[in-house]
């Protein structure tokens, strides 16, 4: 493998700028070689904020391009699952956006065919790489805290997203939850079992004509005993609120939210500090660069990926599992979702 991975990105979308601008600028070893976008301009638009020479409509030239070794797939989700195959037929490693698809028999397909063809894929969990959520599965990994007991997560938007978005995204589960159902995952370091959640739409009501919710509470039980909870809104009015914490028979570990700055005063009506950041551009900045140096580097080193296809599809199946709970008003065994395929 060259000294420098030539990687072409598919989808000139907001997460496709965000991966462009990093693979131009910000991951030692890579090479942006070529953008693509249905939307033409859209492609022009990203390769020249980057100084990418090669902008282009269809992303199978990317695929024929003998001097590319991997792709970025920044696409719609219903068009993931294609692009993955026709890639790692075509000899490329891969790192694509979640979820690989809303289908598990499908995600099972993507996987057969990413192993058939001996390349790399790496899922878009960038949450992992987040320093702070890094160092509680560290702790937790080395026995800091003792044996887990409790996980929490609090996970909630600082505003919803377009409603047009909804109709399309698969669902609170599928769309923000997936996140976090990864997490409870990572900081503890083994299978959640069993789900059950109750939701609500408390935020907009256009969100439930839409049919879906914006508001739930999810309960998990892990192999070793140990519960879970995470709770998400579509909209905190304060900021982008992000926590965690994880309790133990030994002692406990957390994270708050991150500020733009840690500055507090004090005043006669009480003690005040700036409010969370707002995006989860700002929030997860450093992870979404720390995410696609990894990437790189097993593709340089011949590792495998952190975030691996197993890891994409576990998620798509808890977030089946905590909307079938929703609607059956039970436990969710996540078994009973794999006999079902999703």
């Amino acid at each position: 493998m060259p000294s420098t991975v030539n990687i072409g990105l598919i989808g000139a979308g907001r997460i496709g700028k965000v991966h462009a601008q990093n693979l131009a600028c910000r991951v030692p070893g890579a090479r942006l070689a070529g953008v693509a976008d249905v939307v033409q301009s859209a492609a022009a638009e990203c390769a020249a904020l980057v100084g990418c020479q090669t902008a282009i409509p269809d992303y199978r030239a990317l695929l024929d391009n003998r001097d590319i070794q991997a792709v970025v797939v920044c696409t719609s989700t219903n068009t993931h699952a294609q692009i993955i195959e026709e890639a790692a037929a075509a000899g490329k490693h891969i790192f694509s956006e979640k979820p690989l698809d809303l289908d598990l028999k499908r995600i099972d397909q993507v996987l057969s065919a990413v192993k058939r063809a001996g390349v790399k894929l790496q899922v878009g969990f960038n949450r992992r790489f987040d320093a702070n959520f890094g160092r509680v599965r560290e702790i937790v990994a080395e026995g800091k805290i003792g044996r887990p007991h409790l996980l929490r997560i609090t996970s909630r938007d600082p505003q919803p997203p377009p409603i047009a978005y909804v109709k399309v995204s698969g669902g609170l589960f599928l769309d923000m939850t997936i996140h976090d159902l990864d997490m409870s995952r990572f900081l503890l370091g083994e299978e959640v079992t069993e789900i059950y959640a109750a939701a609500a739409v408390l935020v907009d009501p256009a969100i439930g004509a839409a049919g879906d919710v914006d508001t739930a509470v999810l309960t998990l039980r892990y192999q070793s005993g140990a519960i879970g909870t995470i709770d998400n809104s579509r909209r905190a009015v304060y900021g982008y609120d992000q926590r965690v914490e994880v309790f133990g028979d030994k002692g406990m570990v957390c994270v708050a939210n991150k500020k733009p700055d840690s500055a507090e005063w004090s005043l006669a009506d009480g003690i005040h500090s700036s409010l969370p950041l707002f995006f989860f551009l700002e929030r997860y900045n450093d992870s979404y660069i720390a995410e696609m140096r990894a990437f790189v580097d097993c593709i340089a080193t011949g590792k495998d990926p952190p975030v691996q296809g197993i890891d994409g599809r576990i998620p798509v199946a808890m977030a089946y599992a905590a909307a079938r709970s929703v609607r059956e008003r039970r436990p969710i065994m996540l078994s009973e979702v794999d006999e079902g395929g999703g």
